[in-house]
């Protein structure tokens, strides 16, 4: 690691760039590999990547691999899509309440689908509902998951306020993977961790997936004694998720009409990972000034800062739709692809404008699959990865039309004319 961190700073850029792709994809290829999900070719780069980081590589060498990385995700994507839908069905949209009901609960947090599987089958007819929260809100959509009735809303919003929505709720948490933070003394003693992710002090369930302790810390607690309320960001009562590539392709005739009718006028992709700082602010107040003939599909978690609000419809179809977690950006992938052939045209030539935001490895995998697939002009902020060099960034932009955000007054401006 040390040839890495001391290289010519472009050098060290593209090598942080496969690092950190590989690590954003490497979870992709866990959560397949969680449900008997795996490919040979995903596994191999792993090692090519990582040999490549120890190598003392051009520019010119390294910008292909860089590249690669966003192929092979693509299809990590893929194989992460097949194993999910396969397994609990194809995502179809639903509404989510935010309400807690009385009665024990349990809140799961993280992207393990098979951890929420696995504790809906443990608590079904103990009197215990099960709350999802954070990435894991996609779940209700997929249709196996979604047959359990005490599969019943979502709690709290983006990871990153988890220290003030659980400081008392009178429930567990049980966190599968990611987006722990360190947890505070007023609810340490109702977190529980499994899969990847532990914390020092806190109870991990272990590869038995025995989730008694997470049950019986339900049962002691006893939930709250009424229905209570809760809303997102923006005071809504309900979030809706669900719109992944077949719902939205089946809709792919009324989107061609709607927009060719001059009922829809753009498309907005606006998703990624979500940041405590004030400047993401920027993709609440970018969503709510879109236009009324205008639509936004988003996902991640970064999708908490506006997916409580209520936008309308068009054609039948809300103006907000939320394609799920993160690795479902392969869902947003074959839509615009499929629109693109509905059009006649290529993707870049479509009404529609990816507005990201960036965080952490997984957004850079992502970012580098949009890349590979010659996709152009997306804007990415609130600000742009510390390791980007202005060497580095001056190619992605000269090549790919990157665009840091502004404001969204200015950017709506630029990107509508």
């Amino acid at each position: 690691m040390e040839l890495l961190w001391n290289a010519d700073e472009d050098i060290r850029s593209l090598k942080s760039l496969i690092l950190f792709g590989l690590r954003g994809m490497a979870a992709y290829a866990y959560h397949a590999m969680v449900l008997g999900y795996s490919d040979e070719e995903v596994n191999t780069f792993f090692y090519e990547g990582m040999f490549a980081i120890g190598e003392d590589l051009n520019m010119e060498q390294l910008l292909p691999l860089v590249m690669k990385v966003g192929e092979v995700n693509l299809k990590c994507m893929a194989l992460l899509d097949q194993a999910n839908t396969e397994t609990y069905g194809d995502p179809v949209p639903v509404t989510v309440p935010l309400t807690v009901e009385k009665g024990p609960f349990i809140v799961i947090s993280g992207h393990d689908l098979k951890d929420l599987q696995l504790l809906l089958e443990q608590t079904d007819g103990k009197g215990i509902n099960i709350y999802t929260n954070g990435e894991m809100l996609p779940a209700h959509a997929y249709p196996k998951l979604k047959a359990y009735p005490h599969l019943k809303g979502n709690f709290g919003t983006a990871w990153h306020n988890q220290q003030k929505e659980f400081a008392d709720i009178p429930a567990p948490v049980l966190f599968t993977t990611n987006c722990l933070m360190p947890p505070k003394a007023s609810y340490a003693d109702r977190v529980f961790t499994t899969e990847v992710v532990s914390y020092p002090g806190v109870i991990h369930i272990g590869e038995d997936k025995d989730f008694t302790p997470v049950i019986e810390k339900a049962l002691e607690l006893v939930g709250y004694p009424e229905n209570q309320e809760f809303t997102g960001i923006n005071g809504g009562k309900t979030v809706t998720t669900g719109f992944a590539r077949n719902t939205v392709l089946s809709a792919a005739g009324t989107i061609v009409d709607a927009v060719k009718g001059g009922a829809l006028k753009h498309i907005f992709l606006v998703g990624g990972c979500d940041g405590a700082r004030k400047g993401r602010s920027y993709y609440t107040d970018f969503v709510k000034q879109t236009p009324s003939d205008t639509a936004v599909l988003t996902l991640a978690c970064g999708k908490y800062r506006f997916n409580d609000l209520d936008l309308g419809s068009i054609g039948g179809l809300p103006r907000i739709m939320d394609m799920g977690q993160c690795n479902d950006a392969y869902s947003a992938i074959r839509a615009a692809l499929a629109l693109a052939d509905a059009f006649g045209c290529g993707v870049n030539d479509l009404p529609l404008t990816l507005v990201l935001s960036w965080y952490e490895q997984k957004a850079v995998c992502i970012l580098l699959t949009l890349l590979h697939l010659g996709i152009r002009n997306i804007y990415l902020g609130p600000t742009l990865p510390a390791f980007l060099s202005p060497g580095v960034l001056d190619f992605l932009v000269k090549n790919y039309g990157i665009r840091p955000t502004t404001t969204p007054e200015q950017d709506l401006k630029e990107i509508l004319g």
